[in-house]
């Protein structure tokens, strides 16, 4: 569920990341936004097959197979918590079976068993329970799997508080498949995720109020919620919070941090980033100017996708050497991304 490769398709008639990116100009100020609409946020129905960890404990008693499991000692964690079920039924234990035989942690993998242990922990209330059964139903790992009933669990998931049950909930009345596209009811479900600091859910919630699709619109909200899953270090964030403060667009303007930010993303391998990285490296506007650097990640956002033609001219008027240096710099970059893109055998 971690994963943000697997991405929603909204339905919203707008360019996306890569389109708008390649209309960059290579004077950065102002700096264009890195998409023009809701971002596509992972979807349930995407998800990553592991679901996410169980919480912390909240009671002391299961401290023992709660700590067991967050440090590494799996069979340790199974014992400890099978005993629990055995002797209180304790139903924290249940979720905990379930996360263990999902992941083949301490037992061999087994989804049947996962999904029968996360049945019996839902039915008794545990939220976290609910939201595993929901994944599983989405990623097709339990039969007969429902989208249907997945978004029943998530529901009930999110009215118990459950973030990440909220945020995946918010993410269908986007889609707009399982229930009547909502822009307003998804903006309620983002902001419960987002008020105990979800950051997908900070993330998505600052795109609707970026564009007014079920609130208003709002630069200073935006602002903040995208502050807020920048710091929780949400990389799509990050480049949408560098551009605002670059522009100065709902916060103070902060062309320094900017560079900052977005220098982060780019490392982290988002072409967007590199791309308007390479924008401000080459006019000197929040880092001193370096043509080299600015070079190389141009050719890294290029293999990734962004195009940027004024910064081709800038590339060509740049002396050999300066150039040489750039795609020494840049190769390992481009390599590792052809090798990425090459079919698994």
């Amino acid at each position: 569920m971690k994963s943000a490769a697997c991405l929603l398709a909204l339905a919203l008639a707008a360019t996306d990341i890569a389109s708008a990116a390649a209309q960059t100009p290579s004077h950065p100020p102002p700096m264009q936004p890195a998409a023009k609409s809701v971002a596509k946020p992972r979807s349930p129905a995407a998800a990553q097959p592991t679901p996410a960890p169980a919480p912390a404990a909240a009671r002391p008693e299961l401290d023992l197979a709660y700590g067991a499991y967050q440090r590494g000692y799996y069979i340790t964690a199974f014992s400890t918590a099978t005993r629990r079920v055995e002797e209180m039924k304790d139903i924290k234990a249940m979720t905990l079976l379930g996360e263990l035989y999902a992941n083949g942690l301490g037992v061999e993998r087994d989804d049947k068993k996962a999904a029968d242990w996360y049945r019996l922990a839902a039915e008794r209330g545990d939220r976290e329970a609910m939201f595993a059964l929901a994944m599983f139903h989405f990623s097709r790992r339990i039969e007969p799997a429902s989208r249907e009933e997945g978004a029943k669990l998530l529901a009930a998931a999110a009215k118990l508080g459950q973030a990440a049950a909220a945020y995946d909930l918010g993410l269908l009345y986007i889609e707009g498949q399982l229930f009547p596209q909502d822009f307003a009811r998804a903006a309620q479900l983002f902001r419960s995720a987002a008020q105990v600091g979800n950051p997908e859910a900070q993330y998505a919630l600052a795109t609707l109020y970026k564009e007014g699709r079920g609130v208003p619109k709002d630069a200073v909200e935006t602002a903040r919620l995208l502050a807020a899953a920048s710091l929780a270090d949400n990389t799509d964030a990050q480049v949408e919070y560098a551009i605002a403060l670059f522009n100065g667009t709902g916060v103070t303007k902060n062309e320094q941090m900017a560079a900052i930010l977005l220098a982060k993303a780019a490392r982290k391998g988002n072409p967007v980033a590199q791309n308007r990285l390479a924008n401000i490296l080459a006019v000197g506007r929040g880092a001193q100017a370096n043509p080299m650097q600015a070079i190389k990640w141009h050719t890294i956002a290029k293999a990734g996708g962004v195009s940027d033609v004024p910064l081709d001219v800038f590339v060509q008027q740049q002396p050999a050497d300066v150039r040489a240096a750039a795609e020494k710099a840049a190769k390992p970059w481009v390599d590792a991304l052809k090798e990425s893109r090459q079919p698994r055998s």
